[in-house]
């Protein structure tokens, strides 16, 4: 059946002179004109701001509070219209944690195909994890907490909202007596009353127990409870810090939280110092068990898997070395630190603190006495400067000093003069403290994940494929596996570290097994369609990790409609702004296939355009003059593109009859010798 045409009677929005015209439903129509003739007008500020303003009207009222609306376009009618969608060319936005595989959704499809079909390594030492046997994490546990008293907890619930009612109800059927729930200790029968709203962490006790050699049997069932009850996972807390937690939540009536200032969202789904073992995924050479990935796990907008240094986003503002140093001719000692001045005029802790740092690494690396201080900057090797900083990591430096004849000192970690001062710089009340450091700082590339988002954890689990070659752009992040074939295997952040049209190949041919092929079927098709259709609209240049701020309007644009044609929707609406407008022309062709696609899937699709190219494939022009502003606001042709090539009004179709053309001149102008010459340019 021939669906009814999208007809506007009575359109003034802007310059338009109560335009009336009819646009075919189910085709790609083309509005042609010179520039400020109206076009835009009739697309986006009547046909979008109506279909738009109707779908939010047809919504609840609770819900249109959360919807901005655009105004009511003046027109006096709007007939057979669809659900509008908007793909207008403007910048992508300035969030920095959008990128080009969120925009599209192939981030999310990476996500689940990692934690699904991912081999996870050990992060330290690059080993495959493999299942930890019952014996084993029950030995692991003797010799890390031996002669202690320990909790054996089972986790249930990791960060995730809601009241749980009815699992305090199950544990309490299949016979346990207690729970840590957001740290605190429960007795199940009196759990405490969470707020759906907020996410929570829910682990069973298992047993309670001092470690010794008798009660080592003891531990082995406690421990084989927790991995069936948690999913192959046990926790093993010390009873300490539960004891003090269950004296103060032994009341008979727990008070509803109201406030979640004691348990933020962002809390980990286990206190630091918990030792979490697995009987699936574990290091056996450095003996560290390590969670299931999940989706969660590969998201940078998560806690579980965003870096700690940079909280996701890949860049953090900070001290910047290159300000900091900066003469580099100059040793520590001598004011290498131009902030920090010379050292004599350091307080008196932070010499101390020097002294015991450089005193620690020439101890350690077995460095001449005074190498650390006296070096000029410049001589130092790539691993001294990096103690100096970032620190000395977990190591532990003892700071010693003397007062009268009594020897003093103290234990304490060095995170580095880089973090130092940025801690210094967060916690100054003092404006001028504050802008004085300010000049050393720079937004930059974060030092732990650099730039890749992700934990170490996520950053360990990688795919297989069968494409042999190395990769221009992903050659150093790429790894050659150990197997007879050649094969390369990328992680999450090195394959979005490529190029769409690299990493498109790279997942062409993945190595699976039966099981995998079936887990990964669906996905790997979703990723791989949106991959060809970036490619095909001539973005395969651009990497998966690009950030949304940096993309120019043409690329956001065509970047939104590859997430459109993803999404398959049909009977939709979609208007669009010169989608052609940065396209190198052999590209071209293949973007006419992408809305001729979305067109085929049953929908309007209108474009506003001046390429010749994009003209001739429309199944409609309504050409719009026949001048600009004032002059303009007339439909002067609609029709088929041949027809308005033979309208004699229309600008568009003199060009497209081959009536007028832009003629290339003869002579070119030949240059004078004068040029702009751009310097010290930084962006």
């Amino acid at each position: 059946m021939h669906a009814p045409p999208i007809v506007v009677r009575g359109a003034r929005e802007h310059n338009l002179r109560d335009v009336t015209v009819g646009l075919p439903r189910g085709r790609l129509v083309c509005l042609s004109g010179v520039s400020g003739s109206g076009k835009s007008s009739l697309a986006f500020d009547t046909l979008y701001a109506e279909g738009q303003r109707r779908y939010v009207e047809s919504l609840s009222t609770f819900a249109r509070q959360f919807l901005g609306q655009l105004p009511r376009p003046d027109v006096d009618s709007v007939t057979g219209l669809s659900p509008s969608i908007s793909i207008a060319q403007k910048s992508a936005g300035h969030n920095p944690r959008s990128t080009v595989a969120t925009m599209t959704e192939i981030h999310d499809f990476l996500r689940v195909l990692y934690a699904r079909i991912g081999t996870a390594h050990c992060p330290t030492c690059d080993r495959v994890l493999e299942a930890q046997p019952r014996d084993q994490i029950v030995e692991r546990i003797m010799t890390a907490a031996q002669g202690q008293r320990v909790l054996i907890l089972a986790p249930l619930v990791r960060q995730a909202k809601g009241e749980h009612r009815d699992l305090f109800t199950d544990l309490l059927r299949q016979g346990f007596t207690r729970a840590r729930v957001d740290g605190g200790i429960y007795r199940v029968e009196e759990p405490p009353a969470l707020e759906k709203q907020f996410k929570h962490t829910i682990e069973v006790v298992v047993d309670r127990l001092t470690l010794s050699e008798d009660t080592r049997s003891r531990l082995a069932e406690a421990v084989e409870l927790a991995l069936r009850t948690g999913g192959g996972q046990v926790i093993v807390a010390t009873d300490e810090k539960a004891d003090k937690t269950d004296a103060a939540s032994s009341s008979a009536k727990t008070p509803k939280r109201k406030r979640q200032d004691s348990q933020p969202e962002s809390e980990p789904a286990h206190a630091p110092a918990d030792l979490v073992l697995s009987s699936k995924y574990a290091c056996v050479a450095c003996g560290v068990s390590y969670d299931t990935p999940e989706p969660q796990l590969f998201s940078f907008n998560s806690p579980l898997g965003a870096c700690s240094a940079c909280d996701g986003l890949g860049d953090i503002y900070g001290i910047d070395p290159k300000k900091l140093i900066i003469d580099p001719s100059l040793s520590v000692k001598k004011g290498a630190f131009a902030v920090l001045g010379r050292f004599r005029d350091l307080p008196r802790w932070t010499r101390r603190l020097f002294n015991a740092v450089a005193a620690h690494a020439e101890d350690q690396k077995k460095y001449a006495p005074g190498t650390m201080l006296d070096t000029p900057w410049q001589k130092l090797t790539p691993t001294q400067k990096k103690i100096w900083l970032h620190g000395t990591g977990v190591e532990t430096i003892n700071v010693s000093w003397r007062r009268g004849r009594a020897e003093r000192g103290a234990k304490t970690k060095f995170e580095g003069v880089l973090a130092m001062l940025t801690n210094r710089w967060r916690k100054a009340k003092s404006g001028i403290i504050r802008r004085m450091l300010e000049k050393y700082m720079s937004v930059r590339h974060c030092h732990v994940c650099d730039g890749a988002r992700l934990s170490p954890q996520a950053r360990a689990v990688r795919i297989t494929s069968r494409i042999a070659k190395p990769f221009a752009s992903g050659e150093a992040a790429s790894r050659r596996s150990k197997k007879s074939a050649p094969t390369w295997e990328l992680s999450l952040n090195q394959l979005c570290a490529l190029p769409i049209s690299e990493a498109r190949e790279f997942l062409s041919d993945l190595i699976l097994d039966d099981t995998q092929a079936v887990i990964a079927s669906e996905l790997l098709k979703e990723i791989r369609s949106r991959l060809s259709f970036l490619d095909q609209v001539g973005l395969g240049y651009l990497a998966l990790d690009r950030k949304a701020p940096t993309l120019s309007g043409g690329e956001s644009q065509r970047i939104r409609l590859a997430a459109q044609i993803g999404s398959g929707l049909s009977g939709v609406l979609y208007v669009l702004d010169e989608p052609s407008i940065g396209l190198h022309p052999r590209d071209n062709v293949k973007l006419l296939g992408a809305l001729e696609a979305l067109r085929d899937k049953g929908n309007t699709v209108v474009v506003v355009e001046h390429d010749e190219e994009t003209i001739r494939a429309a199944d409609w022009v309504v050409d719009f003059g026949p001048g600009p502003g004032k002059r303009g606001g007339e439909v002067v042709a609609a029709g088929s593109p041949a027809e308005v090539a033979k309208n004699s009004r229309s600008i568009t179709g003199a060009f497209l009859s081959g009536r007028d053309a832009i003629l290339l001149p003869d002579q070119r102008r030949q240059p004078d010798g004068r040029s702009v010459v751009l310097e010290g340019v930084r962006h």
